[in-house]
């Protein structure tokens, strides 16, 4: 996505993006780069992180990169100080970074894997927003954008940690716009359907990445699985001014995945 040569919906925004080397995250980050936001790409990663900054710098916008493990106290506020010396603010933050390493119902889960979830899918918001929301009031309000899922609203099989951190995800984001909403600051959540990235249209058990879309895309009304491009545009609107009437909410991008009911006893997964 190439810088916009006029002006942008986030011109003179300082943004700062975690899990920047992914898929999800990288779009976002290129899109608030795009609308004019000096962006701070945070990851787990650092060499993801780097070609995040090449791609926005490639195209004229500006950005810099950070190393960041979200389920560290000391590194996410480290990381909201080195967007404020980078580029002041800040006034956007994207919490995109997560975990989905462990599957399985709270039986067979070890304690240490559920903890791994809840770290760094809800903790990470948490910590993120600690540091950060001082830093916005001082900087004269902002916008935060909470990546949840689909999966933060139903119940899947063998998912017991991500479902559950997805929808607390959401709930905080409830409690957070209520609690900074007279300091300038909206706090809203994404909950995507399934997106095509190399996490999910590469998964394993679906042999192939052509197979994982043809076979996940026909669980969505619009007969396809998101691009990343898209919960990107989500994020602008909310995260601009086309946004400002916005708080406190779950924005569902989900191709139409949660509108289906489905039969007692069968998933949308088992679609």
């Amino acid at each position: 996505m190439a810088l916009k040569k006029s002006g942008g919906k986030l011109v003179g925004k300082s943004a700062l993006v975690t899990g920047a080397g992914g898929g999800i995250g990288g779009a976002i980050a290129r899109a608030f780069a795009a609308e004019g936001a000096a962006v701070t790409a945070a990851d787990i990663d650092p060499a993801a992180a780097e070609a995040t900054v090449a791609a926005i710098k490639a195209t004229g916008g500006r950005a810099a990169a950070c190393p960041l493990d979200v389920s560290k106290a000391d590194q996410c506020e480290r990381a909201v100080q080195y967007a404020i010396e980078h580029f002041g603010g800040p006034h956007v933050l994207a919490n995109v970074a997560a975990s989905m390493k462990r599957d399985g119902s709270v039986v067979d889960l070890a304690f240490e894997d559920w903890m791994q979830e809840m770290t760094v899918n809800l903790g990470g918001v948490f910590l993120m927003c600690k540091y950060a929301i001082p830093r916005m009031i001082e900087a004269g309000g902002g916008a935060i954008v909470n990546i949840a899922s689909t999966y933060g609203h139903i119940g899947m099989p063998e998912r017991a940690a991500y479902c559950t951190s997805k929808a607390g995800i959401i709930n905080l984001t409830r409690v957070m716009a209520i609690d900074y909403g007279r300091d300038g600051i909206r706090v809203n959540s994404i909950s995507p359907g399934a997106i095509d990235t190399p996490k999910t249209s590469g998964a394993a058990k679906y042999g192939s990445p052509e197979n994982a879309r043809r076979v996940r895309g026909a669980q969505y009304l619009v007969g396809r699985i998101g691009r990343p491009e898209e919960i990107a545009a989500g994020a602008v609107f909310l995260c601009s001014d086309d946004g400002a009437f916005c708080t406190g909410t779950d924005f569902r991008i989900d191709g139409g995945f949660l509108a289906v009911k489905y039969p007692p006893g069968q998933s949308p997964a088992e679609a």
